[in-house]
């Protein structure tokens, strides 16, 4: 029996999350070196799309209250990851991670990606918004490109950036037909 096939079995086929039946998926929750059903969530669409950033829909997220006394461990983390994060800026969900009590070892697990992520570097533009690979951005002030000699101008899209994984504080991108390094002060994530 695969996987999937498992997980649609302990579920009765529904979210393990929120309860819908459409549009299901496996969700094996990291850090994971091994995906099985131990480790893996059946999800549907709405809940697998918003996993990184709860705060876009934090109503949606109510549903918690009742999926988050699973007695499946991985199901047990990602509510305590999703109400964890909610906890900054809804109180609703502050009050229920409070309630739930998790054993040792699935709190570590729980715990594990946050402090992944902490420990990882962060680039953020010059709002504070997080600026990933691939972005697109607009510089906000003239820049002297050094051994260049040229500036870039207010306004220019730089599209595709890549980030310096040392240094919080630089992307590369390529402005004029050169790759150059830019302080992430001087950007804003496009769509702002």
């Amino acid at each position: 029996m695969s996987i999937e096939s498992e997980l649609h079995a302990r579920s009765a086929s529904a979210c393990e999350l929120c309860g819908a039946s459409e549009s299901l998926v496996a969700y094996s929750v990291p850090p994971v070196s091994d995906v099985t059903v131990d480790n893996s969530v059946l999800l549907c669409g709405e809940c697998c799309g918003h996993l990184d950033m709860p705060s876009e829909q934090p109503q949606r997220w109510r549903c918690l209250g009742e999926s988050m006394w699973s007695e499946v461990p991985a199901v047990q983390v990602l509510a305590w990851r999703v109400l964890d994060q909610l906890g900054q800026s809804e109180g609703w969900a502050q009050e229920l991670l409070e309630t739930l009590f998790l054993e040792d070892e699935v709190q570590t697990w729980a715990e594990a990606v946050q402090q992944a992520a902490d420990a990882q570097v962060k680039h953020l533009d010059a709002h504070g918004a997080v600026l990933l690979a691939g972005n697109t951005v607009t510089l906000i002030k003239d820049l002297d490109v050094k051994g260049g000699g040229f500036t870039a101008k207010r306004g220019t899209v730089v599209k595709g950036i890549a980030l310096v994984e040392s240094n919080a504080e630089h992307i590369e991108g390529r402005v004029s037909g050169q790759r150059i390094v830019i302080l992430t002060k001087f950007v804003k994530k496009s769509g702002q």
